[in-house]
């Protein structure tokens, strides 16, 4: 880049904060991060508080409370309104007073740096996934726990916000889609009560992390001979056929889900008794959103990225996987593969029976 390096300016409004988060992708990662504005927004009700994201994920932002402004960039161009050039002087017109790297890696640490805040935070460096991110900050943060969201809450208290517990301020918007899926699954009101749904999310971004259709198919089974609850199965850009797997090993106790916007998803996710799910996108809108979660995790482990709330389950082959972290298994044995439908149906046995408890 030719422009000049950036100058750290003072704050010019003792009594207003200003903030920026840089948060690029993905959608869970995303998801995880909402504690930090947040935490924010919390200690400085009136403070500015923006959020850089990649323009292929900003739309889950559109529907978050708290945010002066969501600002989307394109790192893979230097020209155009959402070029990298015009972002940066977009973001250092703004003079803010901290800019906050919750991603960790050399990109965002540049793009917070050239932000050109007064200061820079970020996590200490055992904590980032690209050590070579923390030559750009002035203040660190160390977590007090293995979750992301742990993360997410150092890095506000490192840029001055208050202690507290992790909240999130994603909204589920109101949706047709709710409506058209209970007509789909034949849910009445019963006794002045709205008979619950389930939502089962068989996919994923790496295929390593997908647990396999028929027996997403035989916990849907179980749901309703077990419960009386059917199923709606929800699928992204090319997971329509594996949707339509577990619909087809269901024996009917699962439908298809609409075509649905990240709204419409949200809805669902909000609307639904529970969430099934590997460890992928929904699975965190539901923990944000409240919703019971019984989450299956094979490469990546639950304890730094699973549900936060103690009531969800999860099943994890974390400590037999060999293939930590990749998208794709290379092992002779997989570890998912070991999982069976009867094992993820006890757990929803276990997470449903502690939801009448609650509820009692």
């Amino acid at each position: 880049m030719s422009e000049t390096p950036p100058q750290r300016v003072p704050q010019r409004d003792p009594g207003r904060r200003a903030f920026l988060i840089v948060r690029l992708g993905a959608l869970g990662d995303i998801v995880h991060a909402l504690p930090l504005a947040a935490a924010l927004r919390a200690t400085w009700p009136d403070a500015r508080i923006d959020w850089l994201v990649d323009v292929k994920h900003r739309a889950i932002l559109d529907h978050v409370g708290g945010l002066s402004a969501i600002v989307p960039v394109d790192t893979r161009r230097m020209a155009g309104e959402t070029g990298v050039v015009p972002v940066v002087r977009r973001l250092r017109a703004a003079r803010y007073d901290v800019a906050i790297d919750a991603q960790g890696l050399l990109k965002s640490a540049v793009l917070a740096y050239l932000a050109g805040a007064a200061r820079v935070v970020g996590l200490a460096r055992d904590h980032l996934r690209e050590r070579l991110a923390s030559w750009a900050y002035d203040d660190t943060a160390q977590p007090a726990g293995p979750h992301v969201v742990d993360h997410a809450l150092a890095l506000a208290q490192a840029a001055g916000a208050a202690a507290g517990p992790p909240r999130f301020a994603l909204q589920a918007p109101a949706s047709d889609v709710v409506a058209h899926v209970r007509d789909q699954l034949g849910l009445e009101p019963t006794a002045g009560a709205t008979q619950p749904f389930a939502l089962i999310n068989p996919g994923a971004a790496w295929p390593n992390k997908r647990w396999p259709p028929d027996r997403f198919g035989a916990v849907a089974r179980d749901l309703r001979t077990r419960h009386g609850w059917r199923s709606i199965v929800a699928w992204g850009p090319g997971e329509h056929d594996l949707a339509a797997a577990v619909v087809a090993a269901s024996d009917g106790a699962a439908a298809l889900a609409p075509a649905t916007s990240l709204g419409d998803l949200l809805a669902m996710i909000g609307a639904a008794g529970l969430v099934v799910s590997g460890d992928t996108g929904p699975l965190h809108l539901a923990a944000a959103l409240g919703t019971p979660i019984v989450g299956i995790y094979g490469p990546t482990d639950p304890a730094r990225n699973g549900p936060w709330s103690p009531a969800d389950v999860t099943l994890s082959r974390t400590d037999a996987c060999a293939c930590h972290h990749q998208r794709r298994c290379t092992a002779a044995v997989w570890c998912l593969g070991e999982l069976g439908a009867g094992e993820v149906s006890a757990a929803v046995d276990r997470r449903l029976d502690s939801t009448k408890e609650h509820d009692r």
